[in-house]
């Protein structure tokens, strides 16, 4: 998650077609709710890299991993 400070640069230094004026509340809510909806993605990417790795280094291990994620 990111910090109140952290959400407020973002999002003063993010160039938008309109001028808004949110709340800070619902700003930290707008931008909890986009990291909520990529952590899915992330966390895929995530798995897959480390399977891809792990394959470079042994095969048996990358098919475990791989058979334990399907049977979860």
């Amino acid at each position: 998650m990111l910090s109140r400070e952290e959400i407020k640069t973002v999002f003063v230094n993010t160039y938008l077609e309109e001028n808004y004026n949110f709340l800070e509340d619902d700003l930290i809510k707008l931008a909890n709710a986009f990291i909520d909806a990529a952590k899915p993605t992330i966390a895929r990417e995530e798995r897959a890299q480390c399977v891809k790795i792990a394959k470079s280094y042994n095969i048996l291990l990358a098919e475990q991993i791989l058979e334990k994620r399907a049977k979860s």
